[in-house]
């Protein structure tokens, strides 16, 4: 087996040839990486199938489900690249031009970062995503998954490195190691001269690792202990539906809602109203209730379960949600301070002035008003895919897309101008 250290050095050899790569090529290999994609789907799904069946046994059905891989989740990852298709070339934009006084010409560029390594859990879909945004920002990757999705994601990387070699690319360009060691991952992470950025994807144990260990620049993603803050003013009805949507609607990933602040005056109103919704009526239409852990005052108004001291410090990512109740808006701004990753965050509110006093003294890197969390995706904010939800403020913040794989240099044209 090739060696993680080996494997960086492929990927470092080959990343200058994909830097110069016209739009035009790196768009023809992305259409023939969807096109491998989706022509390999009998072979990734029966990859998947071998990882769900040696997972089952040791990790919840809600992890299940972000392993599982069907012909439609395929066809999603293939229409994600293809969306990158569409989107502008990131690279050799002038951002910032001028002309000194002296006549030199000074034009800063945007330049790709050269090699992306991702190490990431089990999740094979950003197996794809990852690969697609380092292609079109002219990036080489190294992608690293955790050992339950090891077989799925294998299956994807050999099908998009069939596809760089139609549009006269090296396979190098994408590596998926296959070491799923801690040595394997330190590699990575102290690869000083042949990563140029890390950028971990997964739970919190992994990010603070990598955070900790990294001797290479390294983008701190975000855990997604996420708040909704529901205020004395809020449309009621409305702020179920998007309760129920940033809970339910996959509680297994980074934007979905973990904790609900409830305004003290329409709390007696209010909390029953959310049992119902989220515990009675999901378990009497079939799907699968919500258990609310309640702080002191909440469990005076609904049943549920006591709150530990831990649960509103907890990303569940499991039908698990935190209840508590707060005097005002700016009691509801301390708590989110205290608690938040700095993910996402949102209120429900028809008071203009609250809303605006909440999105201003929110420091999360995504701020809702009367809206899901879930939203803070890649996609969803016109990025097309993602390669991270950064939750820290150099560089990158928030659904890093084209852009953020990128930086930019100097280039300067003179006339035998000397200093």
């Amino acid at each position: 087996m090739v060696t993680v250290q080996e494997q960086l050095k492929l990927a470092k050899t080959a990343a200058p040839s994909l830097a110069l790569a016209s739009a035009e090529e790196k768009n023809r290999a992305l259409l023939s990486m969807a096109e491998q994609l989706e022509a390999h789907t009998e072979a990734i799904l029966a990859a998947n199938a071998k990882d769900m069946e040696a997972a089952k046994s040791h990790i919840t059905p809600v992890m299940l489900d972000r392993l599982m891989l069907t012909e439609a989740r395929i066809h999603a990852m293939a229409e994600g690249i293809r969306e990158v298709v569409k989107l502008p070339d990131p690279v050799g934009k002038v951002l910032r031009e001028i002309t000194r006084p002296n006549g030199l010409s000074i034009r800063r560029v945007s330049v790709p970062m050269g090699v992306v390594a991702m190490i990431f859990e089990s999740r094979p879909n950003v197996t794809s995503d990852a690969a697609a945004l380092a292609v079109k920002s002219g990036n080489a990757c190294v992608l690293r998954t955790g050992k339950e999705a090891i077989g799925s994601a294998a299956a994807i990387a050999a099908a998009l490195q069939k596809g760089l070699p139609e549009a006269g690319l090296s396979p190098d360009l994408v590596q998926l190691v296959e070491d799923p060691s801690r040595d394997g991952a330190r590699t990575m992470m102290t690869a000083v001269g042949l990563v140029d950025l890390l950028i971990p994807r997964g739970g919190a144990g992994l990010i603070r690792s990598c955070v900790e260990n990294a001797t290479v620049p390294c983008i701190q993603t975000g855990t997604g202990i996420c708040h909704i803050y529901v205020d004395a003013s809020a449309d009621l009805e409305e702020a179920l539906s998007i309760i129920e949507n940033a809970k339910t609607s996959r509680p297994s990933v980074c934007n979905a809602q973990e904790v609900c602040l409830v305004h003290k005056d329409i709390a007696k109103e209010f909390l029953p109203m959310l049992n119902a919704r989220l515990t009675h009526e999901r378990a009497s239409a079939g799907k699968a209730p919500v258990e609310l852990r309640l702080d002191a005052r909440a469990q005076q108004i609904i049943s549920g379960t006591a709150a530990s001291d831990t649960d509103f410090d907890t990303e569940f990512l499991d039908y698990i949600l935190a209840v508590g109740i707060v005097d005002s808006a700016e009691d509801a701004i301390g708590h989110i301070a205290m608690h938040s990753t700095g993910h996402s965050d949102g209120i429900c509110t028809r008071d203009e002035n609250t809303a605006a006093l909440f999105t201003a003294a929110v420091d999360s890197a995504a701020v809702y008003v009367n809206a899901s969390t879930r939203f803070t995706d890649g996609g969803e904010f016109g990025l097309g895919c993602e390669i991270g939800i950064s939750t820290q403020k150099l560089h990158a913040r928030g659904p890093m897309g084209l852009e953020e794989l990128t930086t930019y240099k100097y280039v300067i044209r003179g006339s035998g101008h000397i200093r």
